[in-house]
């Protein structure tokens, strides 16, 4: 950047304020308007390609309200610019150079200046319909490491190349983690310098736009991890630290809290109590969903949104200006877009979390379900049958918030759980180190992804799970996608499980149902089994049997809801999926009213056949 050192323009002429509506680069058809907020400026300015980076010769108007605007009909889509601030608070000799809050494309370089933008993106006539919750199925995705091929960071036309991939793995939904600017080549996403910005490494708005569009295409929805629990690092300068160059306490600014709610783990704490840093908050969120259509949000963290501790503890602790901030944009979702869901990572069991914004809940639709998780992992990852606990495991099942199955998003793995930077490793590495291919670790993580599919909840995976992904995951690593091949049955596993979560062919409606019943725990054999219906009735009705143990059985009685023959749909142990698998007979079998006992609390039993760690889904 060329700075110019052009005296001001002189002009009798008062600088106007704009008429245009919005904030940050509002283009429109004969220039550009600008809007920023800075209450303790006393001038600002704003400079780029239109007025040689001159510092002083386009000053925006006060509104007197905080807000600072102007309309520049000299300044053009693809130009770019940056915001000069005085301040009473900044050192007079001092040029205080600030990126637009509001940027929707920040150039990765050293002054991060900001472009203008116009949203000129076709859409085409295409509609897509977001499926209901109870049908959803998701697929966590990181796009620098998901299909990187060389020594450059992935980015969304990659994941295009892969999406027909995913659409014949069967799910339905990408969560996408954040793709917000931050500095550097590589992240989990969970340090957003500008929020309204798309990291340069993955592409531009138009480029998003098109990723989008291609998923719609093919039936996938998509859905963004958001951070609004802390935002950036203090080390950015440039950023929204100290904008306009007021603090108090050694603080951050306007954009954050200046006492003790400020600190987070991650970053600075947003200031909910501020009504503009609400609405810099709420704006982004719409802006994800309506200008670029995607399907819903995952918030990051809520709990550090609603408590300076980041935990459930005394009151005098918990921030209320956050929790009516997540109720205020979840009615706005709920009120223009109820289609489109909001997921809570809270991971503290909350009620609240889902309950209505009415009843004095947060309002979302879902949250992640580590209760299920931590059941689940514990039972696979123990290294003796005994030490498996089967009672955690109907727990695991049958927990819920409120009433509502769809309230929980499951799964045995997540970006957190498997990533280097936290010492975690995927789930079959988890089981034996180093060993992570063998025998027992294939068995007992698909043990793991079956109880994923198959109980109440919404599913998810995290990309490279299906084909047996293992060590550690990190940000600047890939896929490695010759495992698709390597372990096909693997993937093969994965997607039949998906497809009868979906109830691709009509014949286990139940597992989309809101109603279970674990009916049968066998703490010494380590054997489960729980029931799956939605209304009930043939094809409906849905029988899983898991079999957590180190032994075959070629025989073995249990309580069923209705009598008559029970097909296998689906046997684990099957060699298909793995030539070693023992392809232990899970026949069909008939259920027969003659329960003198009444044991299970069912009204029927049978005999199934099932192999050791494996899994039975039976249907009529």
């Amino acid at each position: 950047m060329v700075l110019s050192t052009k005296p001001s323009v002189n002009s009798d002429t008062p600088v106007k304020a704009s008429t245009h509506t919005g904030m940050g680069a509002i283009f429109y058809e004969t220039g550009t308007a600008f809007r920023v907020w800075a209450p303790f400026a006393s001038a600002v300015y704003v400079a780029g390609d239109f007025n040689q980076w001159s510092t002083t010769a386009n000053p925006l108007a006060s509104e007197n309200n905080g807000h600072w605007s102007v309309d520049v009909p000299e300044a053009k889509e693809g130009q770019k610019y940056r915001y000069v601030i005085k301040s009473e608070f900044i050192p007079a000799d001092t040029v205080w150079w600030r990126t637009d809050p509001y940027c929707k494309h920040v150039l990765d370089n050293d002054d991060a200046s900001g472009v203008i933008v116009k949203d000129r993106y076709d859409w085409g006539t295409n509609t897509f319909n977001m499926p209901p919750w109870n049908e959803l199925v998701i697929y966590e995705l990181h796009v620098a490491s998901f299909n990187r091929t060389d020594a450059k960071p992935g980015d969304l036309s990659s994941i295009i190349d892969k999406l027909a991939v995913l659409k014949d793995l069967g799910i339905n939904v990408i969560e996408l983690m954040p793709i917000f600017g931050f500095p550097g080549e590589y992240s989990l996403g969970y340090n957003p310098a500008f929020p309204f910005d798309i990291e340069s490494n993955y592409g531009e708005a138009s480029e998003f736009k098109n990723f989008v569009k291609k998923a719609h295409e093919l039936g996938i929805a998509v859905i963004l991890d958001v951070v609004y629990n802390h935002f950036g690092d203090r080390e950015l300068d440039y950023s929204l630290r100290r904008f306009d160059g007021w603090y108090q306490n050694n603080g951050d600014g306007i954009y954050f809290y200046n006492d003790r709610r400020v600190h987070t783990d991650f970053g600075p704490r947003p200031d909910y109590g501020r009504g503009e840093v609400r609405q810099y908050i709420r704006d982004n969120a719409l802006m994800w969903l309506e200008e670029y259509h995607i399907d819903g949000l995952r918030f990051d963290s809520t709990v550090n949104i609603r408590n300076i501790e980041g935990r459930n503890n005394e009151p005098a602790n918990d921030i209320p200006e956050g929790w009516s901030l997540m109720q205020w944009i979840n009615n706005e979702i709920d009120s223009k877009m109820p289609w489109k869901i909001t997921i809570a990572e809270d991971l503290q069991n909350n009620e609240w979390i889902n309950r209505s914004t009415a009843a004095g809940g947060a309002g979302f639709d879902s949250q992640w379900g580590s209760f299920f998780y931590y059941s689940i992992f514990n039972a696979v990852v123990a290294p003796s049958d005994s030490a498996r606990n089967m009672y955690s495991v109907r727990d695991a099942i049958l927990q819920r918030f409120e009433t509502d199955a769809w309230k929980r998003v499951i799964y045995s793995e997540n970006h957190d759980e498997v990533a280097q930077i936290n010492n975690k490793v995927r789930l079959p590495e988890a089981i034996w180190r180093g060993h992570a291919d063998s025998w027992f670790a294939r068995k007992r993580s698909t043990l793991a992804a079956a109880l994923v599919f198959t109980s109440p909840g919404i599913p998810m995976i995290f990309q490279g799970q299906e084909f047996l992904e293992w060590g550690s995951w990190n940000d600047s690593g890939s896929l490695d996608w010759s495992k698709k091949d390597q372990f096909g049955g693997i993937w093969s596993l994965y997607q039949s499980l998906i497809r009868l979560r979906r109830n691709w062919y009509n014949n286990t409606r139940g597992l989309q149902g809101q109603h279970v019943n674990v009916h049968h725990v066998n703490n010494n054999d380590k054997v489960i089994a729980f029931h799956r219906w939605d209304n009930g009735g043939a094809g409906d009705d849905v029988v899983v049997i898991v079999n957590m143990g180190d032994r075959s059985y070629d025989s073995y009685s249990l309580g069923f809801p209705r009598g008559g023959t029970w097909k296998v749909r689906f046997n684990s142990d099957w060699n298909g999926y793995s030539p070693d698998f023992g392809n232990h007979p899970g026949y069909d079998t008939f259920a027969e009213g003659s329960n003198p006992n009444n044991s299970d609390g069912m009204p029927f039993r049978a005999n199934v056949g099932i192999g050791a760690y494996s899994v039975l889904i039976l249907s009529q």
